[in-house]
């Protein structure tokens, strides 16, 4: 590393937007200066990418790494119905790691806050002697009651955003590249798990419609759903055949004798939305949806009780229980 701390800061930093009509005071001062328009609340989460826990070199670029760190937390705004505004990065640096492998990082990070008007206001930088890290928090905000996990109500119906399970049948391509998989359905999946896209449109359109609550699918659609049907008191039971597996997914899953809906259970990182609302609530978000190309599907219902309730087409039934990653599995 041939750049001081500050030198390598004015640099990463020139490669991403600072200026934003929210952003009053940029990445310039001890802190930056934010505005936020009348009415609206504060939206802010967090997260971290830790080398070897959630990327390795045979599945994440650079560019990639910054892209995905970030996304992680827009989504989560996206879960409560905002529109992302400001990011800010931290990043905990091995000593032999080359700056042109944080330019590439930092032209990620680049990449998915122009896409989302985000501007970079602030973050730090430091030196490890472990695995690299990417700290980043994301601020956002909403004019409307945000979306929760708990409005769940019994009658309401569960629904999805796009298409779900390609992430992580992403990583099990990307770890297995010999596998003959069809060279389209790769690029798919290699492409979904590097490069997610957070729902942002599609959590605004679910808290302008009613939509009762919402969670983000990143720690796979079997966690989420309990984290909805915990928060809410109420049971989730969810028709399989319904629940829109990625055909890219589908076909890894036959070639490695896995049941697709795994990837969709477990896989994690789709960064989709699974969420429920009315039924008149859900056919107004249908019809907006549509009118915008958004994919939205009607996967179950919202009963009395409690837990995950999987019903298959021979309609047999099993309990759906939270087996994604967990850093503490106690």
């Amino acid at each position: 590393m041939k750049l001081d701390e500050f030198g390598l800061i004015r640099n990463l930093t020139s490669r991403v937007p600072t200026t934003g009509r929210h952003v009053v005071v940029g990445p310039t001062d001890d802190a930056a200066v934010l505005s936020i328009e009348p009415g609206e609340q504060v939206l802010v989460s967090t997260d971290t990418m830790v080398g070897g826990a959630h990327f390795l070199p045979e599945t994440m670029a650079p560019f990639d790494i910054g892209y995905k760190a970030v996304a992680a937390s827009i989504s989560d705004i996206a879960a409560m119905g905002g529109e992302p505004r400001q990011v800010l990065v931290a990043l905990g640096i091995p000593s032999d790691l080359e700056p042109v492998f944080l330019e590439a990082l930092y032209d990620g990070v680049c990449d998915i806050c122009s896409y989302f008007d985000c501007a970079v206001v602030g973050g730090d930088v430091v030196r490890t002697d472990g695995p690299l890290f990417v700290n980043t928090t994301v601020l956002g905000a909403t004019s409307r009651p945000p979306l929760l996990r708990s409005g769940a109500k019994p009658g309401d119906v569960v629904f999805v955003t796009g298409q779900i399970g390609s992430s992580g049948a992403g990583l099990d391509f990307l770890l297995h590249p010999k596998l003959l998989i069809d060279p389209a359905d790769g690029a798919v999946l290699k492409e979904r798990h590097q490069r997610p896209k957070p729902q942002v449109t599609a959590g605004q359109i679910l808290s302008l419609e009613g939509a009762s609550s919402c969670d983000d699918i990143s720690d796979g659609l079997a966690s989420e759903l309990n984290e909805i049907a915990s928060a809410s008191g109420v049971r989730l039971r969810i028709e399989t055949a319904r629940i829109p597996v990625h055909v890219a997914a589908r076909n890894l899953g036959r070639l490695q004798g896995k049941d697709p809906l795994d990837y969709a259970w477990y896989g994690g990182e789709d960064y989709q939305l699974v969420g429920t609302a009315s039924p008149f609530a859900f056919a107004r978000i249908l019809a907006r949806a549509e009118s915008m190309q958004i994919q939205v599907t009607q996967i179950g219902r919202v009963m009395q009780g409690d837990g995950v309730v999987a019903e298959f087409p021979d309609g047999t039934l099993d309990v759906i229980t939270a087996k994604g990653y967990n850093h503490f599995p106690g």
